[in-house]
């Protein structure tokens, strides 16, 4: 039901919106937007936020995948959000990067987690094995992977009667285009291995849009206003990528959206890309909007106790560039909602709250609120509110 749905919606010419589950609010701010507005909106949960009891939960409410799957399927009144797995693969989640598994553990360790999703009630599952500690494997043995984890959920997920859809991804973000030659060879390979094991087709293939996210912007060739050397402009090669994608029947999806102007999120649904995702730029917002109130209201000692435990966690790391330029608080913006979690800094907000309430400011509803701005830039973008 919900796949015909989806359907439905992109026959209007929009395109489809994942949102990174970076915090409660950000969870909470998307079940009601999706239910106000009756759009479907997909949570996708990264194995970082989200995992399964025995890898610990995530960052995310400290949620195991049952926790987070309850309290969506609960809050969600109208059925409106669907719950999606994003980066599910082998070394996706730390602890197997920490372990340094093996290949044949870290592709078990992945099954754990899908089959925690399937039991969970993920509907739709992103297949993706680009990370790799030991090497860096070709385009063919990817694909292995692909399929062996891509066979195993289907079968369980046929075990237990769970209905999923699945989306596959080869490679992580670099910021260019695919070519249309591997994309091609992708989808042919995917094609003949589903035909082969009378499997369905994924629903998804994250394609390489010219699209990555970099300290708190989007350093890829699609908003760049400057052609790139030896690389096709993205306005040109996308929707030849989407032709190869309607051809196969398979829906294209853009990863890494964050941050891009109004103008380049207004170009997607009228360069037909079917779906996208944005996670880190809802955390940010949350971020700024909890540093900015704590500062407007004479709690500084509290901002400055936050921003400190968000500098030190060093989450910011991953996302700074080499000449990166930015400023410690800059850095502690960044990793602001990975630390939402931290027992000192729920101490903290508890404090913050009470203080605020004095003043009539109900602190989450106010976070929330910042966030639900935040979402609601994509869902106009992306023409998703436009046919209500």
């Amino acid at each position: 039901m919900f796949r015909s749905r989806l359907e439905r919606i992109l026959s209007k010419r929009c395109t489809l919106l994942g949102v990174g589950p970076v915090s409660g609010n950000c969870i909470d701010a998307a079940i009601e937007l999706a239910n106000e507005f009756d759009v479907p909106l997909m949570l996708i949960a990264s194995r970082r936020q989200i995992d399964s009891e025995e890898f610990g939960g995530g960052y995310v409410n400290n949620w195991s995948t049952q926790q987070f799957a309850e309290y969506v399927i609960e809050h969600d009144k109208n059925g409106r959000v669907i719950l999606a797995r994003d980066h599910g693969g082998p070394w996706q989640n730390p602890l197997e990067q920490k372990k340094k598994l093996s290949l044949r553990r870290a592709i078990e360790s992945a099954k754990s987690s899908f089959r925690s999703d399937l039991n969970a009630g993920f509907q739709i599952l992103h297949i993706d094995p680009s990370i790799d500690i030991h090497g860096n494997p070709g385009k063919d043995e990817i694909l292995d992977r692909i399929f062996e984890l891509y066979e195993f959920c289907w079968s369980y997920s046929q075990e237990i009667g769970q209905k999923v859809l699945f989306e596959i991804g080869t490679e992580e973000q670099t910021g260019s285009t695919n070519n249309q030659e591997e994309l091609n060879y992708t989808l042919n390979c995917v094609q003949e291995f589903c035909s082969r094991n009378k499997i369905p087709p994924p629903f998804f293939v994250v394609i390489q849009t010219g699209t990555r996210v970099m300290e708190t912007r989007n350093i890829g060739s699609f908003d760049s206003l400057l052609r790139v050397a030896d690389e096709i402009p993205p306005e040109i090669q996308i929707p030849k990528m989407v032709e190869i994608c309607n051809r196969h029947s398979i829906l294209m999806k853009a990863h890494n959206t964050d941050y891009l102007s109004d103008e380049s999120l207004q170009w997607h649904p009228r360069l037909g890309i079917h779906a996208a995702n944005v996670a880190p730029e809802f955390g940010v917002a949350e971020t700024r909007a909890l540093v900015s109130l704590l500062e407007e209201n004479s709690m500084h000692d509290l901002s400055e106790k936050f921003l400190k435990i968000a500098y030190d966690s060093r989450k910011w790391e991953k996302w700074m560039l080499p000449d990166s330029k930015a400023s410690d608080f800059d850095r502690s913006l960044i990793a602001g909602h990975y630390v939402f979690s931290n027992s000192e800094v729920i101490a903290l907000k508890l404090e913050a709250g009470k203080k605020l309430r004095t003043k009539g400011i109900d602190l989450e509803k106010f976070l929330k609120t910042r966030v639900k701005s935040s979402i609601m830039r994509y869902l106009q973008n992306f023409r998703l509110i436009r046919y209500l």
